[in-house]
């Protein structure tokens, strides 16, 4: 591998892996960098949180092996998942916002938006509260199973000789409503306890989550991503434009179609694991473009601010005793409101 800096383009790193060629703009990098940095350092420090204080030098002792045997648990089996659940929750829900944001080419295309986290808790809820299991490959299960069926209604509702961005949000919006009165009902319909068990989960919390969970999380997100990667290049012609895809050879409805299941299916897995997770799909493309300032959606670098935001989110959290969930909801929201706000101006 040579890297290789030319004179035509001195801001663009330019490597050479045998016969293929990766261009990637110096800036692009530099926040990349950055961000990873930012993940080892908000990671560490939020494994010394808890009902138990420790010090970062007995955290990187532990993580090594070394210190107390009580001290190396707590972190490696208590507080290590829970750290690994945001960053890699984060991934999925920063590259899914992603995908929906160049699939509707609008920056209010994301899959809480649309309504497919929505259709996730509907079928983990017809799980819990109608089948009666609350085992969490069976909540899992519902949850992305509802889903995918979620988003298959809106991209058939939304067809028409095509998909359109507006309408695929308008649809979704729909839908989502339609989920939330049903959700809302099978609550309203249930005992009290069932429904407060479900309720809590809604809120969307990592503290009862371990590696029971983290590993077919794992296995499942390193599935789906390198999907991602290999269908990306199609999708990402048509960024260009319906007529420059075609012309390139590229199947408009069926990329679409397939990157529309697999960003339902990351979002699916984080609702799973998690409960429902509001706006981090929404805020991480958006604030990872102006970081990188290039054309088109990056979703490796949204996928890492998804990391970082969802880690922070989560920390925070724990230092004013509120799940997760509640704390994108409140930050998102005022994002949310903000840039439908500069929308309406803009247009």
């Amino acid at each position: 591998m040579t890297a290789l800096h030319t004179e035509q383009a001195p801001r663009m790193l330019t490597m050479r892996v045998g016969a293929t060629i990766w261009r990637l703009q110096h800036r692009t990098l530099v926040v990349r960098i950055v961000l990873v940095v930012l993940l080892l350092l908000l990671g560490a420090v939020a494994l010394t949180i808890g009902t138990f204080q420790l010090d970062l030098t007995q955290v990187l002792s532990a993580l090594t092996g070394g210190g107390e045997d009580n001290i190396r648990k707590l972190v490696v089996e208590w507080r290590l998942p829970r750290v690994l659940f945001a960053v890699l929750g984060g991934i999925a829900l920063g590259v899914s916002g992603a995908i929906f944001q160049s699939l509707t080419r609008n920056p209010l295309g994301s899959p809480d938006v649309i309504g497919f986290d929505a259709g996730s808790y509907t079928g983990a809820l017809l799980v819990m509260l109608v089948l009666g299991s609350v085992s969490y490959t069976s909540i899992a299960v519902g949850a992305v199973g509802g889903g995918v069926l979620t988003a298959l209604l809106v991209y058939v509702l939304a067809y028409r000789r095509g998909i359109q961005g507006f309408r695929f949000i308008i649809v979704g919006i729909g839908v989502s409503a339609f989920l939330v009165g049903i959700n809302s009902y099978l609550l309203i319909r249930t005992g009290a306890e069932e429904a407060r068990a479900a309720v809590a989960w809604g809120f969307g919390s990592f503290s009862a989550l371990g590696y029971e969970q983290l590993v077919p999380f794992s296995i499942v997100l390193l599935l789906i991503l390198p999907l991602v990667a290999i269908t990306r290049r199609g999708f990402a012609l048509l960024e260009l434009g319906d007529d420059a895809a075609t012309a390139l050879g590229v199947n408009r409805e069926r990329s679409r179609l397939v990157m529309t299941v697999l960003g339902v299916a990351l979002t699916a897995i984080v609702t799973a694991a998690a409960g429902p997770i509001a706006f981090v799909a929404l805020v991480a493309p958006q604030v990872a473009r102006r970081l990188v300032r290039a054309p088109g959606l990056d979703m490796t670098s949204a996928g890492l601010l998804g990391a970082v935001l969802l880690l922070a989110a989560d920390f925070v959290g724990q230092r004013i005793d509120i799940t997760v969930g509640l704390v994108t909801v409140v930050v998102g929201g005022a994002y949310f409101a903000w840039l439908l706000i500069k929308e309406g101006f803009r247009r």
